[in-house]
């Protein structure tokens, strides 16, 4: 974990500039960064690594139906989102970084049967960091987290959710160095 400050430190900007900037780290759901602002003094929240933790924090306390709101935000990894350019700028990079924008036809149909499986068996989508991961090792992940439990499987995405928001929060510190 990184623990130089954020490009746009939370205690030297406005609710709005925050909310600009660190609205979209959960996937579209602003409102963990909104409760970040209400409950922490801002200087508390200035690294990647203190962001993270409270608005980990936020989602852990949040209750089932907000993380389950929280996990259906997401895309299906490859899904027709990403072949329609609907996903946002994270996800897109994020996909692409991994290869699924390069998926043959064969793994695009196997993405397609997977998510279809997983969204029937746990009703959110497949979520996964993938950073550091190929097509491959997405797909075995994918067929292997299918036998899980839905309790076994709710909380690895929720793990894997708050994995996405501190890659974001590094990224953000990096990209502004």
């Amino acid at each position: 974990m990184t623990t130089g400050y954020l490009p746009r430190r939370p205690s030297k900007i406005s609710y709005d500039e925050f909310m600009d900037i660190y609205g979209g780290i959960y996937e579209h759901s602003p409102w963990v960064a909104a409760a970040v602002w209400q409950r922490h003094i801002p200087e508390t929240v200035d690294t990647p690594g203190s962001l993270h933790f409270a608005m980990k924090g936020v989602v852990d306390a949040a209750g089932e139906d907000r993380q389950l709101a929280l996990l259906r935000a997401h895309p299906d990894l490859g899904g027709r989102a990403a072949v329609r350019g609907e996903l946002t700028a994270e996800s897109t990079a994020e996909q692409k970084g991994a290869g699924l924008d390069q998926c043959s036809p064969e793994e695009f149909a196997e993405l397609q049967t997977l998510n279809n499986a997983y969204q029937e068996k746990f009703g959110f989508p497949f979520i996964i960091a993938v950073r550091g991961l190929n097509r491959t090792d997405i797909l075995e992940n994918f067929r292997r987290r299918l036998a899980h439990s839905h309790a076994q499987e709710f909380q690895t995405a929720l793990e894997e959710v708050h994995k996405i928001a501190l890659l974001r929060l590094v990224n953000l510190e990096v990209d502004h160095k």
